[in-house]
C-alpha cells in the first residue's frame, strides 16, 4: 500500500464523513418542520377555538410525511455511509454507482406537496 493510495482513501472517508453530517441536518429539518407545523397550527387552533377535523388531519398527514421522509432518508444515508466505509477497507476498492437518496428524498418531498395541494384544494372548495 503506498501513500498516494492510503491520503486519497482517507480524503473519501472524510468525504463520505461530510455527506452524512449533510443529511443529517437535511433529516433533522425534515423532522422538525414536520413535527413543527402540526404544534404550530395545533396552537392556534386551540387559542382560536376553531378547527375543522378536516384541516387537522391534512395538517397531521402532512407533517407525518415529513418526519417519515426524514426518518427514512436518515435511515438509508446511514445504511449507505457505513456500506462506503466498509468499501474503502477492501484493498480491491473500485466506485461503484448507487441509487440516490436525495433523488428519493427529492421525490418524497413532492409527493407531500402535491398531497399537500389537494388537500388544500379540497378544504378550500368544502367550505
Amino acid at each position: 500500500m503506498n501513500i498516494t493510495n492510503e491520503l486519497a482513501r482517507q480524503r473519501n472517508r472524510h468525504a463520505a464523513e461530510r455527506t452524512l453530517m449533510a443529511w443529517i441536518r437535511t433529516c433533522l429539518s425534515l423532522i422538525s418542520f414536520g413535527f413543527g407545523l402540526d404544534k404550530i397550527v395545533a396552537a392556534i387552533n386551540s387559542r382560536n377555538g376553531a378547527g375543522a377535523a378536516h384541516a387537522q388531519w391534512s395538517v397531521q398527514l402532512i407533517s407525518v410525511a415529513f418526519i417519515l421522509t426524514g426518518v427514512l432518508a436518515m435511515t438509508a444515508a446511514t445504511h449507505q455511509h457505513r456500506r462506503n466505509l466498509k468499501r474503502l477497507l477492501r484493498e480491491d476498492f473500485t466506485y461503484r454507482e448507487e441509487p440516490s437518496i436525495a433523488t428519493a428524498t427529492a421525490v418524497m418531498i413532492s409527493l407531500i406537496g402535491v398531497v399537500a395541494l389537494i388537500l388544500l384544494t379540497l378544504g378550500a372548495t368544502a367550505r
